[in-house]
């Protein structure tokens, strides 16, 4: 049963009615950020990286965190700006008077501690919903590319020396990741308040510069809805992110398998940074678990098998830590994933997942549940994914899946109208 989430998503009328006073800030787009691997040896120096985001709510003031939390040694940002893409384009050029400086504390250049965020100061720029934000960061000196995303699925450009206030410059090179960006949150209504997706590579997962994610075609339903829109959707999704255990280097010495330390800290260690400390959030999806299952004795040691009481307790720790703090959670089960070729299916790996998906669907320790399973599964094979929703590797769905887990997610409430988050 689809339970329903987010009374979220729907302000009543009388939350509309109410969008007239003074703002908040409300995260708008969030990206997790992980460390690298040793063979990752990618640095900058005296370059410009310009790079693409999404904004969910819209705005009229917006502030830029930037992330050096895996970086080893400060982080030197000699200038930065913001700007505005033009719709429907592609490339590093942004819009002309668009572009914002941004400041620290009233100067433009900036150095973040090791291990540590940042916040700019507030800027004044007119950010429509749903509208890509250019963020140019000038790295000075010798600077080494920590504090990644590395499955980012978005294209940046490198530009030669200080391009920060350029608008349609010269592109050195591209990349696919996100650098040192961590959050953009933006001044909305009193009522406004953000839902984190908190998963792995089914929430992070979209086709490169498309925004196919599940949540961004969620975003985009909300869009589309009746009445002002007070909610906006961000994604913390890590590619073979785990609820239990952090990601680590292999014990071989293969280069070809450091990928894995790309996977990130566990979900509970993660929690405060990726969720509790970003401005306006009332809700978070959890949808962790599929990895913690299927990797121990596949991509990670034997030694990290888990079972569906771990998973069990795991959940019931992020649910308290969140409740501590006023915030929902939302469980979503865990998808099917029968045949993937690295070898995730047992009969016991798909015991514990209906252990799990039992448990959420039926406990009540969530505040409401999200079903993924039900809406991906196969009606005729339920452990694995229906054909017409999967990518071909048998555990991920594609465009037309995430767009089903987006519609799974109900804009309404059934039940107590005060839980409405409008």
């Amino acid at each position: 049963m689809l339970a329903a989430v987010l009374a979220v998503l729907l302000p009543s009328g009388h939350a509309a009615a109410a969008q007239g006073g003074p703002g908040r800030w409300v995260s708008s787009w969030t990206t997790p950020v992980t460390t690298v691997p040793a063979s990752d040896t990618t640095a900058f120096a005296d370059q410009t990286l310009r790079q693409v985001v999404r904004a969910s709510l819209g705005g009229d003031t917006l502030r830029v965190r930037l992330s050096n939390e895996f970086g080893a040694a400060p982080l030197v940002v000699g200038e930065a700006s913001v700007a505005l893409r033009p719709a429907g384009e592609r490339g590093a050029r942004v819009q002309p008077g668009t572009v914002r400086p941004l400041t620290f504390g009233g100067a433009p250049s900036l150095t973040v501690p090791a291990g540590a965020p940042a916040v700019s100061d507030p800027v004044a720029l007119r950010v429509p919903e749903g509208a890509e934000l250019v963020i140019s960061l000038h790295l000075p000196q010798p600077t080494p590319g920590t504090s990644v995303n590395n499955f980012a699925a978005q294209t940046g450009y490198l530009l030669d020396g200080n391009a920060v206030a350029e608008t349609d410059p010269a592109v050195a090179g591209t990349f696919e990741r996100w650098y040192f960006l961590s959050d953009i949150a933006v001044t909305a209504g009193p009522r406004a308040s953000a839902v984190v997706a908190l998963g792995d590579s089914i929430t992070a997962g979209t086709t490169l510069d498309a925004n196919h994610r599940w949540t961004d075609y969620l975003n985009d339903r909300l869009a589309e809805a009746p009445g002002r829109r007070t909610v906006g959707v961000v994604n913390k999704g890590i590619s073979g992110n785990r609820l239990l255990y952090d990601a680590h280097e292999p014990d071989n010495d293969d280069p070809e398998d450091d990928w894995i330390a790309y996977f990130g800290e566990s979900g509970l260690r993660r929690f405060d940074r990726d969720v509790l400390a970003h401005p306006g959030v009332s809700d978070v999806i959890l949808h962790l678990g599929v990895n913690d299952i299927g990797q121990p004795g596949t991509l990670v040691p034997e030694s990290e098998r888990v079972t569906s009481a771990e998973l069990i307790a795991g959940y019931r720790q992020l649910i308290a830590r969140a409740h501590e703090r006023g915030v929902r959670v939302h469980g979503a089960t865990i998808t099917p994933f029968r045949d993937t070729p690295v070898g995730y299916f047992t009969p016991e790996n798909e015991r514990t997942r209906q252990e799990v998906n039992t448990w959420m669907r039926t406990s009540g320790a969530f505040d409401s549940v999200v079903d993924f399973d039900a809406a991906l599964r196969d009606p005729e094979q339920p452990d694995r994914l229906a054909p017409r929703f999967d990518s071909g590797d048998h555990l991920h769905p594609n465009d037309a899946g995430n767009e089903a887990m987006a519609a799974a997610v109900p804009l309404g409430l059934r039940g107590d109208p005060a839980r409405e988050l409008g």
